[in-house]
């Protein structure tokens, strides 16, 4: 059993069933989050919305990510926060370990507007036909270019298709650029193995079943995904020396990887465009859709969700608060303190992209303007492109130990310990063993 499974069966025995809203210990006037800070305006003035809204309770911020020992400590022990904020991809081991509740009771209750959430961000906050989280942010990957990297390797960079991988390969082999055996440019970094699912989908392939119990790494596609994204790094010095040289990237930063010409492509989420809008306004990029083999855009989503953990004393609170924090009108009220302030700053704002489809809507309709920096204003329009085609891997009641499997997988192809098809292989056992473990 897994450290995760064996602490959260231990808690099992200390805590009780239920839903948010069913019965449970008297309610006090407080809420108590974990996981949570106040950053920027994005959180402060969603946060005040809340406390105008609700005057008589007072709100505890215990600020810091979120912790996973200290979480399950806080529910084994009872006394567990009234909130928790985590990335969604883990919700499916808590909800089906019980260290999370359902939150139908909670969804009907307060009337949360769920169909005003996008598709993707919906499947990922859903287990075993329950609601178990409320999703925030809704983070999309694109392709980064690099625009002097890809005119040095003689293409206009607005030219670049994913879709055809010979040609990504040769592209990403021109991009690159050494000196003395030293790497000054990766031409192309594709996040492996963390973008797995990306290049699984890309090639037609899905690493879990829809309904999150039989695992597929062992599909030749997923295979054959693996095995390109790891040549794509072998061409271009191997693991170790990209390891080494994005280990000195100044990923947020002023002296960021595009601005430094260090790369010449990267896949990333679109909060990389919205970090280099605000330190580096200037910088040549140009933002693209990642394309699957049949041409078609593909993007893996994902972003943090609100849960209620077992034992929580106050979850009427908490479930007014997960209401509040993603509404539409909310999420409109901070992205309009944002743009107030990038204005003021004379900053670049691409956006709030939050997992609220309505929201959005009017933020990139009523708010967002103009910055006058072509790849920025370019980019807006790719990611909103993008939002429809995002997709997630199914809630699984194993999770954290699938998504363990398969990264571990990739790293060992990445190291050259294993080919894809033998390392996914002993991933594809790995899984199944804890998925079945898990749903027993």
């Amino acid at each position: 059993m897994s450290r995760l499974a064996g602490a959260i069966a231990a808690m099992l025995v200390l805590t009780a069933c239920g839903g948010v809203g069913g019965p449970g210990r008297p309610a006090g006037e407080s809420l108590t989050t974990m996981g949570f800070g106040l950053p920027d305006e994005i959180a402060t003035v969603r946060v005040d919305a809340f406390k105008k809204a609700y005057p008589q309770v007072t709100v505890r911020i215990n600020e810091g990510a979120f912790d996973e020992q200290a979480f399950l400590s806080a529910v084994a022990s009872g006394n567990p926060p009234d909130v928790v904020y985590l990335s969604r991809e883990r919700l499916g081991s808590y909800a089906a370990r019980g260290a999370i509740q359902p939150l139908d009771d909670c969804v009907s209750r307060e009337s949360v507007a769920t169909g005003d959430f996008y598709p993707a961000a919906r499947q990922q906050v859903r287990y075993d036909g329950h609601w178990y989280g409320i999703p925030e942010f809704y983070n999309s990957i694109v392709l980064i270019v690099n625009n002097e990297a890809a005119r040095d390797a003689g293409v206009d960079p607005r030219s670049i298709d994913t879709s055809d991988w010979d040609r990504l390969a040769e592209l990403a082999r021109r991009m690159s650029r050494t000196n003395g055996g030293k790497v000054e440019r990766f031409g192309f970094n594709p996040k492996l193995p963390e973008f797995l699912p990306l290049w699984a989908k890309a090639n037609g392939a899905d690493l879990l079943s829809a309904d999150g119990r039989t695992s597929r790494l062992d599909d030749p596609a997923v295979a054959e995904a693996m095995a390109y994204a790891n040549r794509l790094v072998e061409s271009q010095g191997g693991w170790k020396r990209l390891k080494a040289f994005v280990d000195t990237w100044d990923f947020f930063g002023a002296r960021n990887p595009f601005a430094e010409d260090q790369v010449g492509m990267m896949l990333s989420e679109q909060f990389l465009v919205s970090s280099m809008a605000g330190t580096t306004p200037d910088v040549a990029i140009t933002v693209l859709p990642f394309k699957g083999r049949d041409g078609q855009p593909v993007n893996l989503v994902g972003g943090n969700a609100w849960a209620v953990p077992k034992g929580a004393r106050n979850p009427e609170a908490a479930c007014r608060w997960m209401k509040t924090m993603t509404a539409a009108d909310t999420w409109v009220t901070a992205a309009r303190a944002r743009q107030d302030k990038r204005t003021k700053e004379g900053k670049v704002n691409i956006g709030t992209f939050t997992g609220n489809a309505r929201a959005d809507g009017t933020i990139f309709t009523e708010i967002v303007r103009p910055s006058g920096k072509a790849p920025f204003d370019e980019a807006v329009k790719t990611i909103r492109a993008v939002q429809p085609a995002g997709f997630v891997v199914p809630q699984s009641p194993a999770a954290a130990e699938f998504k363990k499997a398969w990264e571990d997988a990739g790293t060992r192809v990445l190291l050259g310990g294993q080919d894809a098809a033998e390392a996914l292989e002993r991933a594809q056992a790995e899984a199944r063993k804890a998925i079945d473990g898990a749903a027993s």
